[in-house]
């Protein structure tokens, strides 16, 4: 069984409501709850470090402390507490503040997916675990972990025809894909392009409606930034969070009332 440190399984974060939606929104992989961890004089010890899957699929950060607080810490390996409301949901918040309500879409109307549902490692990540977690794990006895690394293929064959079963199940109107990846390992196997560029980067061009069929679902393609660029989380593309910015206003809003089946 895969696990995070401090011994929390990695659990799918899937859609819960399975009832057909108006959107099918397709993001990369799932993120994780973030802890801050501190050793008993309350010194930092990793500012962010991911202990527990997320509640839900894009979720927003509510009850992050409730979720902490049922991990246990050895005996002076410190205390974990919630990391900053940045580090914890922010990809979920933007997902509603930057991609649905400008849509005029709630997320009672949208279907959540992402090529990869469990959360995995990132390098910055790793680096902190090895350098902080892994030097303390014999000397307090701390659980053994499993967190595997963001693999080379973010999507099997056999995953990608998972993600047609959900399609088909979500009969949506639009397949609304986030950054280059799921365009990559999923779209294109349908006829899209293989990037989010070659679909549109101008103002008049990009987050257009395209043409689609998966699985036998006729729908419209809207191929829009990755969340981290539109809510200039970490490191991003200026260009792009300033594009989606104007598509925000000018483009998203009565751009599905175009668009009937």
């Amino acid at each position: 069984m895969l696990t995070f440190p401090f011994g929390m399984p990695i659990t799918p974060v899937q859609q819960a409501d399975r009832s057909p939606k108006r959107v099918f929104v397709l993001g990369v992989y799932a993120s994780a709850v973030h802890a801050r961890w501190v050793d008993d004089d309350g010194k930092t010890i990793i500012n962010a470090l991911a202990v527990a899957s997320e509640p839900e699929i894009f979720w927003r950060g509510d009850d992050a402390d409730a979720v902490i607080g049922k991990i246990l810490v050895p005996s002076g390996a410190g205390r974990l507490v919630a990391a900053s409301k940045t580090l914890n949901g922010p990809s979920g918040v933007t997902l509603d503040l930057m991609f649905l309500e400008p849509l005029g879409i709630t997320r009672r109307e949208a279907w959540l997916c992402d090529l990869l549902s469990e959360s995995r490692c990132n390098p910055r990540q790793r680096a902190a675990i090895e350098r902080e977690y892994d030097s303390r794990l014999a000397r307090y006895v701390l659980p053994a972990y499993d967190f595997p690394p963001v693999p080379a293929v973010l999507a099997s064959e056999e995953r990608r025809l998972e993600i047609e079963d959900e399609i088909r199940a979500a009969s949506p109107e639009v397949l609304i894909t986030l950054g280059d990846q799921p365009l990559k390992w999923f779209a294109r196997h349908y006829g899209a392009h293989p990037t989010l560029g070659s679909h549109g980067e101008t103002p008049e061009t990009y987050g257009r409606l395209h043409d689609l069929s998966v699985a036998g679902v006729v729908l419209k393609l809207l191929p829009l930034v990755h969340p981290r660029q539109a809510g200039r989380l970490g490191s991003h593309s200026a260009s792009w969070s300033e594009l989606h910015a104007w598509w925000v206003t000018h483009v998203a809003p009565g751009l599905l009332t175009i668009h009937e089946r």
